[in-house]
């Protein structure tokens, strides 16, 4: 048995996976990534940078994605809470246009593949969260696109937040269940909507 529990999700491309951790009263250790089982699992990917990011709570970042050189992602988040969303953008695919959530904790470990060809983004729940990634490709900032998160074409749940549609990705009136307002960067204000949105055509 592997020490990564991998699991494959709705949609095809994207991977729940659960490390095993290993506790006692000086705390923790676990593997969070173990070539062997991804690909025992199928996943051959190879990885060429590492990011992190720290986010305070009603932070959203996204949807993100890169048009000539798309990234796969393994995300994990290292403090606090965050729903992790995708939207897939691959022409060609039987789900095009369908999103998928996670929720990552720093409790459970879990951790989230994503393929190429999927926007991403996520919107942190903690008062504060640090966020953890593997890219299979370097950043190419000339190449970064987006989708509109609010796109009721569509149509994400994010959890715990309300708020209406004013048809642009602004994030005014936006608001989590304790009040804490939505935080969105000037460039996630201004993505499109997924019918005017670049989309994959190889995979």
């Amino acid at each position: 048995m592997g020490k990564l529990n991998i699991t494959k999700c709705p949609i095809e491309g994207l991977y729940v996976i659960e490390p095993m951790v290993y506790g006692d009263t000086r705390g923790y250790f676990t593997e969070t990534y173990n070539k062997s089982d991804m690909e025992k699992a199928g996943l051959h990917m190879t990885f060429v940078q590492d990011n992190e990011s720290m986010s305070t709570k009603g932070v959203l970042r996204g949807l993100h994605f890169q048009k000539q050189h798309p990234q796969g992602k393994l995300v994990r988040v290292m403090e606090g809470r965050v729903f992790d969303v995708v939207v897939d953008l691959r022409r060609n695919s039987k789900t095009f246009g369908q999103w998928h959530g996670v929720e990552l904790t720093e409790e459970k470990h879990r951790q989230f593949y994503i393929s190429p060809g999927f926007a991403h983004g996520f919107l942190v729940l903690s008062d504060r969260a640090k966020f953890a990634y593997k890219c299979t490709e370097f950043y190419h900032p000339e190449e970064e696109g987006g989708v509109a998160w609010n796109d009721p074409d569509i149509g994400i749940v994010w959890p715990e937040l309300t708020g209406e549609y004013n048809g642009t990705a602004d994030g005014a009136g936006y608001k989590l269940s304790d009040g804490t307002p939505i935080k969105l960067s000037d460039k996630d204000t201004k993505w499109p909507g997924i019918k005017n949105s670049f989309v994959f055509d190889e995979y």
